[in-house]
């Protein structure tokens, strides 16, 4: 079903200082972008390890979805990990059919396949040794054009 990972997303309390530990440790996210996103009540460096994109998110609300997150485990780490399928709504199905439960979208309060910035995606639940799974189906150029046009980006 999956062909590739999308992105590996990390919930950390700290943006900054999480994005130096890992310049300064391994080398890596020397070319990280930071972005804040007031409406997703997030902070988010992004950047690349090979051909898979990391993502260090901080929440800047204390009760967050990564803030809250961190407290009900104790620790920061991995929140999730995305994976890139053809056919998002066949994928959702496969998943459901061998027990996978549906998971509401953080963001949006949706449960299922619905657009996002980047494809359609849906989230499973953590039941996959505890990681919470997303689904993406990236756009074709023509969807992403028709995304812009509605969303007004």
């Amino acid at each position: 079903m999956a062909s590739s990972i999308k992105h590996m997303a990390f919930a950390v309390k700290d943006v900054d200082k999480t994005l130096k530990q890992y310049q300064d440790l391994i080398g890596v996210g020397l070319d990280a972008r930071i972005i804040d996103a007031p409406k997703a009540q997030i902070r988010v460096a992004i950047f690349n390890v090979g051909d898979v994109e990391y993502q260090l998110n901080q929440s800047t609300d204390e009760n967050g979805r990564f803030s809250t997150w961190i407290k009900q485990r104790g620790y920061e780490g991995l929140h999730h990990i995305c994976y890139t399928v053809d056919d998002i709504d066949k994928a959702l199905s496969d998943a459901q059919a061998k027990g996978a439960t549906l998971k509401e979208c953080s963001s949006c309060k949706v449960k299922g396949s619905h657009p996002h910035p980047e494809g359609f995606v849906a989230f499973l639940d953590q039941e996959a040794g505890g990681i919470e799974i997303e689904m993406m189906q990236v756009y074709t150029p023509a969807q992403l054009e028709e995304y812009k046009a509605i969303k007004g980006i």
